[in-house]
Protein backbone atom coordinates (compact mmCIF):
# COMPACT_ATOMS: atom_id res chain seq x y z
CA UNK A 1 0.00 0.00 0.00
CA UNK A 2 1.46 3.54 -0.97
CA UNK A 3 2.23 5.69 1.90
CA UNK A 4 1.50 9.12 1.24
CA UNK A 5 3.88 12.04 2.33
CA UNK A 6 2.09 15.25 2.48
CA UNK A 7 3.73 18.98 3.20
CA UNK A 8 2.16 22.08 3.77
CA UNK A 9 4.80 25.14 3.29
CA UNK A 10 4.23 28.74 4.57
CA UNK A 11 4.96 30.86 7.27
CA UNK A 12 3.77 30.91 11.13
CA UNK A 13 2.22 27.94 9.86
CA UNK A 14 2.55 25.62 13.54
CA UNK A 15 -1.14 26.44 14.43
CA UNK A 16 -2.29 25.12 11.28
CA UNK A 17 -4.88 22.05 11.59
CA UNK A 18 -4.31 21.03 8.40
CA UNK A 19 -2.91 18.10 9.62
CA UNK A 20 -5.36 16.80 11.49
CA UNK A 21 -7.78 17.16 9.09
CA UNK A 22 -5.56 15.26 6.28
CA UNK A 23 -4.63 12.20 8.08
CA UNK A 24 -7.63 11.84 10.32
CA UNK A 25 -9.87 11.56 6.76
CA UNK A 26 -7.17 9.68 5.12
CA UNK A 27 -7.21 6.97 8.19
CA UNK A 28 -10.91 6.85 7.42
CA UNK A 29 -10.38 6.09 4.04
CA UNK A 30 -7.78 3.35 4.62
CA UNK A 31 -5.17 5.50 3.33
CA UNK A 32 -1.31 5.56 4.77
CA UNK A 33 -1.06 9.17 4.92
CA UNK A 34 1.41 11.76 6.83
CA UNK A 35 1.01 15.51 6.92
CA UNK A 36 4.48 17.62 7.98
CA UNK A 37 4.52 20.98 8.64
CA UNK A 38 7.82 22.89 6.15
CA UNK A 39 7.57 26.18 7.88
CA UNK A 40 9.18 28.73 5.74
CA UNK A 41 10.16 30.71 9.40
CA UNK A 42 12.17 27.85 10.68
CA UNK A 43 13.49 26.25 7.84
CA UNK A 44 15.34 29.82 6.53
CA UNK A 45 14.67 28.64 2.93
CA UNK A 46 12.85 30.10 0.42
CA UNK A 47 9.70 28.61 -1.27
CA UNK A 48 11.90 27.19 -4.59
CA UNK A 49 14.15 25.23 -2.15
CA UNK A 50 11.71 23.67 -0.03
CA UNK A 51 9.80 22.14 -2.61
CA UNK A 52 12.66 20.99 -4.35
CA UNK A 53 14.22 19.54 -1.21
CA UNK A 54 10.38 18.19 -0.64
CA UNK A 55 10.33 16.14 -4.61
CA UNK A 56 14.07 14.79 -3.86
CA UNK A 57 13.18 13.36 -0.33
CA UNK A 58 9.85 11.77 -2.09
CA UNK A 59 6.90 13.39 -0.76
CA UNK A 60 3.77 12.96 -3.30
CA UNK A 61 2.75 16.61 -2.70
CA UNK A 62 2.64 19.87 -1.04
CA UNK A 63 -0.51 22.31 -0.22
CA UNK A 64 0.78 25.81 0.14
CA UNK A 65 0.06 29.07 1.84
CA UNK A 66 0.98 32.90 2.38
CA UNK A 67 2.99 33.63 1.16
CA UNK A 68 3.74 31.18 -1.20
CA UNK A 69 1.22 30.58 -3.45
CA UNK A 70 2.58 33.05 -6.18
CA UNK A 71 6.25 32.74 -5.64
CA UNK A 72 6.48 29.01 -6.05
CA UNK A 73 5.06 29.25 -9.69
CA UNK A 74 8.11 29.31 -11.23
CA UNK A 75 9.42 26.35 -9.33
CA UNK A 76 6.57 23.83 -10.92
CA UNK A 77 6.49 22.23 -14.18
CA UNK A 78 3.05 22.49 -15.36
CA UNK A 79 0.23 24.72 -14.36
CA UNK A 80 -3.50 22.95 -14.59
CA UNK A 81 -5.52 26.04 -16.46
CA UNK A 82 -7.54 27.19 -13.53
CA UNK A 83 -4.39 27.71 -11.88
CA UNK A 84 -3.19 29.37 -14.77
CA UNK A 85 -5.97 31.66 -14.85
CA UNK A 86 -5.55 32.02 -11.10
CA UNK A 87 -1.78 33.17 -11.24
CA UNK A 88 -1.61 30.91 -7.80
CA UNK A 89 -1.05 27.77 -6.51
CA UNK A 90 -2.32 26.43 -3.22
CA UNK A 91 -1.58 22.42 -4.18
CA UNK A 92 1.25 20.70 -5.67
CA UNK A 93 1.25 17.05 -6.34
CA UNK A 94 4.41 15.33 -7.94
CA UNK A 95 3.78 13.04 -10.39
CA UNK A 96 5.78 11.30 -12.94
CA UNK A 97 8.88 13.59 -11.98
CA UNK A 98 6.91 16.74 -12.64
CA UNK A 99 5.45 19.33 -10.03
CA UNK A 100 1.79 20.35 -11.08
CA UNK A 101 0.51 23.10 -9.73
CA UNK A 102 -2.90 23.38 -8.65
CA UNK A 103 -5.64 25.24 -7.10
CA UNK A 104 -8.53 24.18 -4.86
CA UNK A 105 -9.07 27.60 -3.33
CA UNK A 106 -11.16 29.09 -5.45
CA UNK A 107 -13.97 26.15 -5.12
CA UNK A 108 -13.76 25.62 -1.60
CA UNK A 109 -14.34 29.06 -0.98
CA UNK A 110 -17.45 28.83 -3.45
CA UNK A 111 -18.81 26.21 -1.85
CA UNK A 112 -18.24 27.65 1.43
CA UNK A 113 -19.86 30.72 0.72
CA UNK A 114 -23.10 28.75 -0.60
CA UNK A 115 -23.30 26.87 2.12
CA UNK A 116 -22.43 29.41 5.24
CA UNK A 117 -24.21 32.06 3.35
CA UNK A 118 -26.75 31.57 1.07
CA UNK A 119 -28.46 33.89 -0.94
CA UNK A 120 -26.33 36.99 -0.23
CA UNK A 121 -26.97 39.92 -2.83
CA UNK A 122 -23.43 39.58 -4.83
CA UNK A 123 -24.08 43.25 -7.21
CA UNK A 124 -21.14 44.72 -5.74
CA UNK A 125 -18.41 42.91 -3.63
CA UNK A 126 -15.80 44.76 -1.68
CA UNK A 127 -12.27 41.74 -1.88
CA UNK A 128 -9.53 43.10 0.72
CA UNK A 129 -6.14 41.66 -0.97
CA UNK A 130 -5.21 40.68 -3.97
CA UNK A 131 -2.28 37.85 -3.28
CA UNK A 132 -2.73 34.70 -3.85
CA UNK A 133 -5.90 33.78 -1.74
CA UNK A 134 -7.35 37.14 -2.97
CA UNK A 135 -7.05 35.76 -6.35
CA UNK A 136 -8.74 32.73 -5.63
CA UNK A 137 -11.48 34.49 -4.11
CA UNK A 138 -11.88 36.90 -6.62
CA UNK A 139 -12.28 34.50 -9.61
CA UNK A 140 -14.31 32.28 -7.53
CA UNK A 141 -17.04 35.43 -6.77
CA UNK A 142 -16.90 36.55 -10.17
CA UNK A 143 -17.98 32.69 -11.30
CA UNK A 144 -20.59 32.64 -9.12
CA UNK A 145 -22.09 35.99 -10.96
CA UNK A 146 -20.80 38.90 -8.77
CA UNK A 147 -22.08 41.92 -10.57
CA UNK A 148 -18.74 43.89 -9.76
CA UNK A 149 -15.86 43.12 -7.87
CA UNK A 150 -13.96 46.46 -6.38
CA UNK A 151 -10.38 45.21 -5.48
CA UNK A 152 -8.38 46.78 -2.50
CA UNK A 153 -4.54 45.93 -1.62
CA UNK A 154 -2.04 47.84 0.19
CA UNK A 155 0.23 47.09 -2.57
CA UNK A 156 -2.03 49.13 -5.27
CA UNK A 157 0.36 46.81 -8.37
CA UNK A 158 -0.91 44.34 -7.14
CA UNK A 159 -4.38 45.31 -6.96
CA UNK A 160 -3.96 46.17 -10.95
CA UNK A 161 -2.22 43.25 -11.65
CA UNK A 162 -5.92 41.09 -10.68
CA UNK A 163 -8.01 43.84 -11.64
CA UNK A 164 -6.64 43.37 -15.33
CA UNK A 165 -6.39 39.40 -14.73
CA UNK A 166 -9.90 39.73 -13.83
CA UNK A 167 -11.33 41.71 -16.44
CA UNK A 168 -9.59 39.62 -19.23
CA UNK A 169 -11.18 36.48 -17.84
CA UNK A 170 -15.02 37.79 -17.10
CA UNK A 171 -14.88 41.13 -19.17
CA UNK A 172 -14.52 44.89 -18.89
CA UNK A 173 -16.38 46.19 -15.75
CA UNK A 174 -16.30 43.22 -13.72
CA UNK A 175 -13.54 43.93 -11.73
CA UNK A 176 -12.09 47.34 -10.46
CA UNK A 177 -10.38 49.27 -8.59
CA UNK A 178 -11.04 50.74 -5.01
CA UNK A 179 -9.95 52.33 -2.15
CA UNK A 180 -11.48 50.79 1.40
CA UNK A 181 -14.27 53.48 1.42
CA UNK A 182 -16.30 51.25 -0.96
CA UNK A 183 -17.47 48.71 1.40
CA UNK A 184 -19.86 51.83 2.61
CA UNK A 185 -21.94 50.98 -0.20
CA UNK A 186 -21.77 47.56 -1.19
CA UNK A 187 -23.43 44.45 -0.55
CA UNK A 188 -20.40 42.46 0.71
CA UNK A 189 -16.98 42.28 1.94
CA UNK A 190 -14.23 39.25 1.63
CA UNK A 191 -11.05 39.64 3.72
CA UNK A 192 -8.43 37.91 2.03
CA UNK A 193 -5.28 39.11 4.09
CA UNK A 194 -3.38 37.39 6.47
CA UNK A 195 -4.58 40.39 8.90
CA UNK A 196 -6.57 38.57 11.88
CA UNK A 197 -4.10 35.73 12.06
CA UNK A 198 -2.79 35.05 15.36
CA UNK A 199 0.57 36.11 14.23
CA UNK A 200 -1.23 39.73 12.66
CA UNK A 201 -3.70 40.77 15.20
CA UNK A 202 -5.76 43.71 14.00
CA UNK A 203 -8.83 44.72 11.72
CA UNK A 204 -7.60 45.55 7.99
CA UNK A 205 -10.06 48.16 7.96
CA UNK A 206 -11.64 50.84 10.21
CA UNK A 207 -14.82 49.42 11.56
CA UNK A 208 -16.46 52.60 11.07
CA UNK A 209 -16.87 51.30 7.18
CA UNK A 210 -19.06 48.42 8.81
CA UNK A 211 -23.05 48.29 8.78
CA UNK A 212 -25.77 46.00 8.93
CA UNK A 213 -26.85 45.71 5.59
CA UNK A 214 -23.48 44.08 4.61
CA UNK A 215 -22.18 40.98 4.56
CA UNK A 216 -18.81 40.21 5.49
CA UNK A 217 -16.59 36.80 4.69
CA UNK A 218 -13.31 36.27 5.80
CA UNK A 219 -10.52 33.51 5.34
CA UNK A 220 -8.73 33.34 8.08
CA UNK A 221 -9.64 30.06 10.59
CA UNK A 222 -7.01 30.72 13.09
CA UNK A 223 -8.26 32.09 14.59
CA UNK A 224 -12.03 31.55 13.57
CA UNK A 225 -13.08 34.83 15.23
CA UNK A 226 -11.35 37.17 13.71
CA UNK A 227 -10.94 40.97 14.94
CA UNK A 228 -13.21 41.86 11.73
CA UNK A 229 -15.79 39.24 12.37
CA UNK A 230 -16.38 40.52 16.29
CA UNK A 231 -16.94 43.57 15.09
CA UNK A 232 -18.98 43.12 11.79
CA UNK A 233 -21.34 40.92 14.11
CA UNK A 234 -21.33 43.64 16.53
CA UNK A 235 -23.27 45.39 14.15
CA UNK A 236 -25.84 43.11 12.93
CA UNK A 237 -23.99 41.80 9.81
CA UNK A 238 -23.86 38.01 8.17
CA UNK A 239 -20.92 36.85 8.74
CA UNK A 240 -18.60 33.65 7.81
CA UNK A 241 -15.22 32.71 8.80
CA UNK A 242 -12.62 31.02 7.12
CA UNK A 243 -13.20 26.94 8.41
CA UNK A 244 -15.81 26.26 5.44
CA UNK A 245 -12.98 27.14 3.14
CA UNK A 246 -9.88 25.71 4.43
CA UNK A 247 -11.84 22.13 4.94
CA UNK A 248 -13.45 21.84 1.40
CA UNK A 249 -10.07 23.22 -0.14
CA UNK A 250 -7.98 20.27 1.68
CA UNK A 251 -10.90 17.57 0.54
CA UNK A 252 -10.44 18.40 -2.57
CA UNK A 253 -6.05 18.76 -2.19
CA UNK A 254 -6.93 14.90 -0.58
CA UNK A 255 -8.14 13.84 -3.79
CA UNK A 256 -5.68 15.39 -5.78
CA UNK A 257 -3.10 13.81 -3.89
CA UNK A 258 -4.30 10.58 -3.32
CA UNK A 259 -7.10 10.15 -6.06
CA UNK A 260 -9.90 8.88 -3.14
CA UNK A 261 -12.81 10.76 -2.76
CA UNK A 262 -12.79 12.16 0.67
CA UNK A 263 -16.28 12.79 2.89
CA UNK A 264 -16.06 16.68 2.86
CA UNK A 265 -18.93 16.15 5.32
CA UNK A 266 -17.02 14.15 7.33
CA UNK A 267 -14.09 16.67 7.29
CA UNK A 268 -16.16 19.46 8.30
CA UNK A 269 -17.60 17.69 11.65
CA UNK A 270 -13.81 16.72 12.56
CA UNK A 271 -12.74 20.59 12.05
CA UNK A 272 -16.10 21.53 14.18
CA UNK A 273 -14.42 19.09 17.04
CA UNK A 274 -11.09 20.20 16.71
CA UNK A 275 -11.87 23.67 16.70
CA UNK A 276 -15.44 23.42 18.72
CA UNK A 277 -17.84 25.52 16.65
CA UNK A 278 -19.79 25.23 12.86
CA UNK A 279 -17.38 24.74 10.15
CA UNK A 280 -19.70 27.84 8.42
CA UNK A 281 -21.77 30.88 9.10
CA UNK A 282 -23.42 32.75 12.30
Amino acid sequence: MTHYLIGLVGSGIGPSLSPALHEREAAELGLRYTYRLLDLDDLRQPVGAVLAAAREQGFHGLNVTHPGKQAVLPHLDELVPEAAALGAVNTVVFRNGRAIGHNTDATGFARSLGRGLPGVRLDEVVLLGAGGAGAAVGHALLSLGAGRLAVHDVDPGRAERLVESLQRRFGAGRAVLCGPEAVRTADGLVHATPTGMAAHPGLPIDESLLREELWVADIVYRPLETALLAAARARGCRVLHGGGMVVLQAAESLRLFTGVEPDAGRMLAHFEELEGEPAHAS
